[in-house]
C-alpha cells in the first residue's frame, strides 16, 4: 500500500523523526530531488526517514572541507564539482549548504 505525501508531509515526518538532520530549505530540495528520482526511474520511492538520513547528508563549505579537502580550503564551486564527480549531488541552499548523497 502507498500513498503518496507533498512536501509539507514530508517535512512533517523529518521533524517527528529526525528534527536537526535538514535545515526546511534543505528538506525541500531533498524532496524535490527525490520526486525528479521517481519520475525518473518510473518508479516510487518509499519514505523511510532514517534510510534518508543515513544516505543523505546537508553540511556547511566548512564541514565539507574537514571531511573531503585535504587541505580544508575547496571553495563552493569545487566542492560542488567533486561532489558532481563523486556522488549524486542533490543542490546547495540558499544558506551555503550542501545536500548531496553521503559516500
Amino acid at each position: 500500500m502507498k500513498q503518496t505525501i507533498n512536501f509539507y508531509q514530508f517535512s512533517d515526518e523529518f521533524k517527528a523523526i529526525r528534527p536537526n538532520n535538514f535545515s526546511y530549505e534543505g528538506l525541500q530540495a531533498l524532496f524535490d530531488y527525490l520526486e525528479e528520482l521517481e519520475n525518473d526511474l518510473g518508479e516510487e520511492i518509499e519514505l523511510d526517514v532514517i534510510a534518508l538520513c543515513c544516505d543523505y547528508t546537508e553540511q556547511t563549505l566548512d564541514e565539507f572541507n574537514r571531511d573531503y579537502s585535504e587541505d580544508g580550503k575547496m571553495s563552493m564551486e569545487e566542492a560542488i564539482e567533486y561532489l558532481c564527480e563523486n556522488t549524486h549531488f542533490v543542490d546547495k541552499t540558499s544558506n551555503e549548504t550542501l545536500i548531496y548523497l553521503q559516500f
